[in-house]
């Protein structure tokens, strides 16, 4: 989340900076007017609580003085129901500006070139010569099909289409790499390692920027069987007529209600978002479910639980920069990646992962940044594969990073360089949402850079070692850092 400042004060140029880096056309009139209303109300809510304040002592006086004060009572009682009308409002449009504000990117950092897309990323290196194979060279899928090492016939058979199961050697070279890779991250490059849920709720995703602009990407898991339930008819009746009357208070009695017959308890007061949508929605009962019961969702990378372990909470900053790291399983809905690398193990639903993270002071977060693609880098070094380092432009980097380098490894069957890893340094973003900060020197709390990255991406690393150390008998020589993981095993027959 970009510091408030910036659309407050220095809106017209906060928007030309997204728009020239990333093309996102800001919404500045409408920015403009909810702030302009959200002043007038927060001087009215102001002016509410000084005219409580004064009355309450005028009246404290008077009595003092064993005078009258019936006039100035009669002021002093109507002042807490104005008071909070003027307080709900403002929080309205407090919410209302937040829900914009959420769905903002984050800005490039100034070293980040600029451009529109993967064609404006900048070669950073490369390492390792591709070899030069004496036989024709085949893909993942048909090395893995020869044997049943790959199948994705009974991924989809149990799960659909982007499901893959492992047998034999190449599943044990999967947990092998994981391993590999984790030892690697602890013992040599200083990181502590974490086992985290898989299962996080919305507050957890809403800190490292999935929700609420990346919905559709996610698996959501309702909890409770909530599609079976039925809410009474006479309820729904009631509820539309105080949602007509635009009576919130009504309205928040009954759907307290409703959950209580119901055994379930609500998300706290109707955020101005939802309440649009039901004053809107003719499909109220589906509303209602969003509201009603509390959501969870499979996180699509460790990213999400390791940042978050720091959420809510001030940090010593002599213990910065944390180092942590975590191998877990990944899930990824990808509604925008229809048709794109749907043959074999490249973009599953389901895959594993190592992920990185840092948290760091601001003044090293760059710092930190350079040496974490330079951990992510050492594991395919070890590894013995191709690949090179790129630095994303401006348009290419995600939703919260303000700079970003891919390493890609050498697929020899697609004769180019693909994506394995992403290190990303978010600068405050994340941690703004997430209220994550330090003790500076002055002794007051600031709020911390996060930064993470992959460590590297399991499946894909299994894809890269299978074809580079492919045999034209087809079979798979064993990496030497991976032998001690396979029991001596040097190669998979």
């Amino acid at each position: 989340m970009l510091d408030p400042a910036l659309l407050r004060q220095h809106l017209a140029v906060t928007a030309e900076r997204l728009w020239a880096a990333r093309g996102l056309e800001l919404p500045v009139s409408e920015l403009e007017a909810l702030e302009a209303e959200r002043k007038a109300v927060q001087v009215r809510t102001q002016e509410l609580q000084a005219n409580r304040n004064r009355l309450a002592k005028e009246i404290g006086l008077r009595k003092g003085k064993g005078l009258d004060a019936s006039d100035l009572l009669a002021q002093s009682q109507a002042i807490p129901q104005q008071l909070k009308g003027a307080e709900e409002q403002l929080a309205t449009l407090q919410e209302r500006l937040n829900a914009i504000a959420m769905r903002i990117p984050n800005i490039p950092h100034e070293s980040v070139p600029t451009g529109a897309d993967e064609t404006g990323n900048v070669e950073v290196r490369r390492h390792g010569t591709p070899r030069n194979f004496d036989f024709a060279v085949r893909d993942h899928v048909e090395i893995g099909a020869r044997h049943g090492w790959l199948d994705g016939d009974s991924g989809a058979k149990l799960s659909g289409a982007r499901f893959t199961v492992l047998r034999g050697g190449v599943a044990r070279l999967h947990r092998a790499l994981a391993q590999f890779m984790l030892d690697v991250h602890t013992g040599e490059h200083g990181y502590t390692e974490y086992n985290v849920p898989l299962l996080v709720n919305q507050e957890t995703m809403q800190g490292t920027g999935q929700l609420p602009k990346f919905e559709d990407d996610l698996f959501e898991v309702p909890l409770g069987g909530y599609r079976h339930l039925a809410i009474d008819g006479q309820a729904q009746a009631a509820l539309r007529s105080a949602i007509m009357r635009d009576d919130r208070d009504d309205a928040l009695a009954l759907l307290n209600g409703i959950a209580g017959d119901l055994g379930l308890q609500t998300l706290g007061r109707v955020p101005a978002a939802m309440w649009d949508q039901m004053h809107d929605s003719e499909a109220l009962v589906a509303t209602l479910h969003r509201w009603l019961w509390k959501r969870m969702y499979l996180i699509p990378t460790a990213e999400v639980s390791l940042t978050n372990l720091v959420r809510d909470e001030i940090l010593d900053g002599e213990a910065l920069p944390l180092r942590l790291t975590a191998h877990s399983l990944c899930f990824r809905a990808e509604a925008g990646a229809a048709g794109r690398d749907t043959r074999g193990m490249i973009r599953q639903h389901q895959f594993e992962k190592v992920e990185l993270v840092q948290i760091a002071r601001p003044e090293q977060s760059h710092v930190q940044l350079e040496e974490m693609t330079g951990h992510a880098e050492n594991i395919l070094r070890r590894l013995g594969l191709p690949f090179r380092t790129m630095l994303l432009c401006s348009g290419d980097m995600g939703f919260a990073a303000v700079k970003t380098y891919d390493i890609e490894v050498w697929l020899p069957s697609q004769g180019t360089y693909r994506e394995i890893s992403s290190c990303s340094n978010c600068e405050s973003f994340q941690a703004r949402r997430m209220q994550a900060r330090f003790r500076n020197a002055a002794g007051k709390p600031e709020l911390v850079h996060t930064l993470n990255g992959s460590g590297v991406a399991v499946g894909r690393a299994l894809i890269a070692v299978m074809e580079n150390y492919q045999n034209a008998d087809g079979s798979i020589a064993v990496p030497e850092a991976l032998r001690p993981y396979m029991g001596g095993v040097t190669r998979i027959e």
